[in-house]
């Protein structure tokens, strides 16, 4: 019974489609179209059963679909307001727009007839013209979803919101945007469209990428967001790339690298992620969107992106100076952080350039940090043996490179950029070539330092002074390495081999200064005729009151640093001398006829020496006072 009453149906449809043909009138377009809604199969059938003068009514019988069609579409494309303004219009423009397409699809394999393809022409021509209609429907949405308040937009922890200026801007003349305050957690996500507005973007998406015009539509899409990405980084700030190849010794370079860590740090855990999420639910996820969703989540967030690491960049290729160390190691650290979202987020091939174009930005980061010690080494190897300082204090080199590498080894992420496959330098201790390439690198320019120590204690022509000069900066290096990262990374062994160094200085300052006075100061055994002892002591004690009058009066201007070094000295010095000079006074007491010459010839009784010894190491030299 069923198929008889399909079969009826069938044959009444041929008699009317015979009908139809030899009308045209807007009834026959109405009754084809309640035809077609009715039962696709009517349709299939009726194109079927034609040959000859049917396939002419059936060639009119799609003319007189797109007639219909074209009226209806017509309706929409030319109004003056935006048809999504009522759900109804949008909805029966949606369909139409949805039989246009299907009917496409249906007559294209006919196209070999030219009656057909003429038609199919009309049905493209009407269908651009509901995709122009679409895309400017899209970003009509895009814009007027996307208007509303930024701190509206926001779920989750954070006080990004909250901005420094409550006016509201009702134009888009020039005016200053606001700054965000800045976050303490990026656990926050940002839906920058209302959910209704979401859904009506993604009909529409799906309508254009369905149709062949998915480029278009992800244009659309990305150039209002493009605009949205960048409006959301000059709120926290960040310039772009005004400055992105300024000196680090910019003031104002400063606070800009400043604001740049926390604008890629909301852009890549926060703005990104929020995107990605919005151009899934705009273009959907199933297999015939991917592409889109994935070139204009690309497209969207390449301008910011590109700006963000082309700052990096600038930084990265800029001056080598030592002083610029701490603030690349903050946009290193800051990218290198950075990177496993940065990973996942630009996977797609549309955005796996700007993975790559990060990853170099590292790399250069890296490389120009590793350069910036070859500069540093430079630097010392440079500085003029002839500045070597007054009292033999404390070298400016020595602190300022101590200093410096102290500040160095307490920034970990430094172990990471020397272990990039980095050679160790030709001359390094080899001790250390176990050791990590930060501690050989370490080791390199501490021998690079004492290299030029001791050239510029050679400019002293007091071999004491000489060893002054060094005895003060080896205890000033192994005081800063020891209890510090760095003298972790150089190891003990370092240590002790560069203790050992100052004592040797110690040994040698004592046997260049005081061997002359302790040589004076030694008596001769040998039985000699009183008068004869009598007057070889007058000479020595001569001679050691002159010698030990001038050590004192030189070297109380030399500076010694390190209160603990200087009282070890003295201590070492007195140690050695009073002994000595005791003996000598009690055997000169001993001879006779002596007594009136001892009144007046010993200068110094034992105290007297102490209390000059005492004296010893009070010079003033700026370079050995002030801050350590």
């Amino acid at each position: 019974m069923a198929e008889n009453g399909e079969e009826k149906l069938i044959a009444v449809a041929r008699h009317i489609a015979k009908t139809l043909g030899h009308t045209d009138n807007a009834m026959a377009d109405d009754i084809l179209q309640i035809f077609s809604n009715f039962d696709g199969r009517l349709r299939e059938k009726l194109t079927e059963n034609l040959d000859g003068d049917d396939s002419r009514n059936g060639v009119a019988v799609l003319d007189q679909t797109l007639k219909s069609l074209d009226r209806q579409i017509s309706r929409y494309v030319t109004v003056d307001h935006p048809i999504w303004s009522d759900s109804a219009d949008a909805s029966t423009f949606l369909d139409a727009v949805d039989e246009l397409v299907a009917a496409i699809r249906e007559w294209t394999p006919m196209a070999a007839d030219k009656a057909v393809t003429a038609c199919l022409d009309r049905a493209e021509d009407l269908l651009q013209q509901c995709m122009f209609r679409l895309e400017e429907e899209f970003k009509l949405l895009m814009e007027r979803g996307g208007a509303e308040p930024f701190d509206n937009a926001v779920r989750g922890g954070g006080a990004y919101l909250d901005s420094d200026d409550e006016e509201e801007n009702d134009g888009y003349d020039d005016v200053e945007i606001p700054v965000a305050h800045p976050v303490s957690d990026y656990n926050i996500v940002i839906d920058a469209l209302p959910s209704g507005t979401i859904n009506d973007l993604h009909e529409i998406s799906k309508r254009m990428v369905g149709a062949g015009y998915g480029k278009e539509c992800s244009l659309a899409y990305s150039y209002c967001r493009r605009d949205f990405l960048e409006e959301s980084l000059s709120r926290l700030g960040f310039s772009g790339l005004q400055k992105s190849n300024a000196a680090l010794e910019d003031d104002d370079n400063e606070v800009e690298i400043d604001k740049w860590i926390k604008a890629i740090n909301m852009a890549v855990r926060v703005f990104y992620p929020s995107e990605r999420r919005l151009c899934d639910r705009v273009f959907g996820y199933s297999s015939a969107t991917a592409a889109v969703a994935d070139l204009s989540f690309m497209e969207a967030c390449r301008v910011s992106s590109m700006e963000l690491l082309n700052f990096a960049n600038g930084i990265a290729m800029g001056s080598r100076a030592p002083d610029r160390l701490f603030k690349i190691l903050d946009v290193y650290e800051a990218v290198k952080d950075l990177m496993p979202e940065i990973e996942v987020l630009f996977a797609d091939q549309y955005c796996l350039f700007l993975r790559n174009e990060a990853m170099g930005v590292w790399k250069s980061l890296g490389e120009s940090i590793r350069g910036i010690f070859m500069e540093l080494e430079n630097l010392i190897r440079r500085d003029p043996a002839k500045a070597a300082v007054p009292g033999g204090g404390l070298h400016p080199i020595t602190r300022y490179v101590m200093n410096y590498l102290r500040a160095a080894c307490s920034r970990p992420t430094l172990e990471q950029v020397f272990d990039e496959n980095v050679v160790p330098p030709v001359g390094v201790d080899r001790s250390l070539s176990s050791s990590s390439p930060l501690a050989v690198q370490m080791a390199w320019i501490m021998e690079v330092l004492e290299s030029n120590l001791e050239a510029k204690s050679k400019i002293y022509r007091d071999p004491a002074l000489s060893s002054v000069f060094m005895m003060n900066n080896g205890r000033y290096i192994v005081k800063k390495v020891k209890d510090d990262e760095l003298g972790s990374l150089l190891g003990d062994d370092w240590v002790r081999k560069h203790t050992a160094k100052v004592r040797q200085y110690h040994v040698n300052y004592q046997r260049s200064s005081w061997n002359k006075i302790l040589n004076a100061l030694k008596l001769d055994n040998n039985s000699l005729s009183p008068n004869i002892a009598s007057k070889a002591l007058k000479e020595k004690l001569k001679l050691f009151n002159s010698q030990f009058e001038e050590i004192c009066r030189t070297q109380s201007t030399w500076a010694i640093f390190d209160e603990q070094l200087k009282e070890e000295l003295k201590l070492s010095v007195g140690a050695t001398l009073l002994p000595a000079y005791r003996n000598f006074l009690g055997r000169f007491h001993n001879i006779q006829d002596i007594g009136k010459y001892a009144e007046k010839h010993v200068k110094f009784n034992v105290e007297d020496v102490e209390a000059r010894i005492d004296g010893l190491f009070q010079g003033t030299a700026v370079s050995g006072s002030g801050r350590k």
